[in-house]
This record gives C-alpha cells, structure tokens and sequence, in this order.
C-alpha cells in the first residue's frame, strides 16, 4: 500500500513540475531548500547528525541550482544580489554543518522564507496582471536584508 501511495505521489510531483512555469519551478525549489534546511536544523536538535547532513546537502544544492538558474543579462543588478545571497546561504550552511549551530539555519531558512513571499508576490502580480506583466519586477519596495559577512 505505502509502496503505491509513493507512485501516485512520485507521478503527482513528475506532473507538476512538468507543467509548471519557470516562476513557479523556482517557487518549487525554494519549497524544496526551506523544507530540507529545516529538516537538517531537527537533525542537529536531534543528534542525528545523518539526517543533518542529509537535509544541509540537500538544501546546499537546490541553492546552488538557484544560483546557477539566474540570468545576469536580464537584470544583471539584481542577479548579482541573488547571487550574492545564495553564496551566503550556502555558506552559513556549510558553517552550520561545522558547527552544528541551528541559529545559522534559522537565519537561511527566514532568507528563504522571506525570497519565498517575494515570488509569490510576483506570481500573483503576473497572473492577475495580464499581459502587461509578463516580466517579473527587477526591485521591489522592500527594507534591505541585513547579511552577516
């Protein structure tokens, strides 16, 4: 039975991310990292440090996947600013992991978090908008993001 709910969820998932939009593939994959830097924070609450890892993996990835799915020649200040964030995601999980301090985890998951509520935003203002906003907005009326170097 669990072996078939698996199937349909696997097929469900094959599905969705098929017909999905490039907006909302990078809404997925910012779910995916939340969902797996929070699971690495119970690894390290639980000392069980293979869950950790496993979940800093793969968030570290899907950061990465971020960062390489950015396109400077659409808006090159603004992917210089992502850029620059995911570098310190990925970097303050990389500390975490030697650390083993969840405050560090905590701090990428309220970034992720916070870039989560941005392309939603940004989804809803494409759908309702129509045509006239087919293009994502470069900068948004938002306070700076304080990031510890």
């Amino acid at each position: 039975m669990a072996a078939q709910q698996s199937q349909v969820s696997q097929a469900y998932l094959k599905t969705k991310v098929m017909t999905a939009s490039p907006a909302e593939l990078r809404l997925m994959l910012i779910d995916g990292a939340i969902r797996f830097a929070e699971q690495a924070k119970r690894g390290y609450e639980e000392r069980d440090f293979e869950v950790a890892f496993e979940g800093t993996t793969k968030a570290q990835n899907i950061i990465l996947e971020l960062m390489n799915s950015l396109r400077p020649e659409q808006s090159p200040e603004l992917c210089a600013r992502l850029s620059a964030l995911y570098t310190y995601m990925y970097k303050s999980l990389v500390e975490a992991s030697t650390t083993r301090e969840t405050a560090r985890v905590d701090e990428v998951v309220a970034l992720l978090r916070f870039e989560r509520e941005t392309w939603q935003m940004c989804l809803k203002s494409l759908t309702s908008g129509g045509a006239g906003a087919a293009t994502p907005p470069a900068t948004q009326d938002r306070p700076p993001l304080s990031i510890r170097g």
